[in-house]
């Protein structure tokens, strides 16, 4: 069945083929079906950094981080990276925003030089 697992799964897969909206759209409904699932938080903040919405972002990763209480270094780093922009958005250090799933697969998100 469709699951908060399932649904991650999906919006992460959309956000790797480069679908924010739909990654978006299905993220949130993820959210809505289990408000506690860290990986749909930080992966929806993930949604936020690329479209530079770094106040959302930085929001959600807050919201993932506590969640999670602290446990996933993906999302501390993310997190650490969405306040930096947030600060200073002409912040330009490598920029690594990780997808983080339940299970084996690690997603990686990776900003290339000259993206907005």
């Amino acid at each position: 069945g469709v699951n908060v697992d399932v649904l991650s799964a999906i919006g992460s897969a959309h956000l790797q083929l480069g679908r924010l909206g739909q990654a978006e759209q299905i993220l949130r409904r993820a959210t809505e079906v289990d408000e506690t699932f860290p990986p749909a938080w930080n992966n929806l903040g993930v949604v936020w950094m690329e479209h530079g919405q770094y106040g959302e972002a930085s929001r959600v990763f807050k919201l993932a981080f506590a969640l999670d209480s602290g446990q996933s270094a993906e999302i501390r780093e993310n997190l650490s990276l969405a306040l930096a922009k947030l600060e200073n958005p002409a912040y330009s250090a490598p920029e690594d925003f990780r997808l983080v799933r339940r299970g084996p697969g690690v997603y990686q998100i990776l900003e290339t030089p000259g993206d907005p």
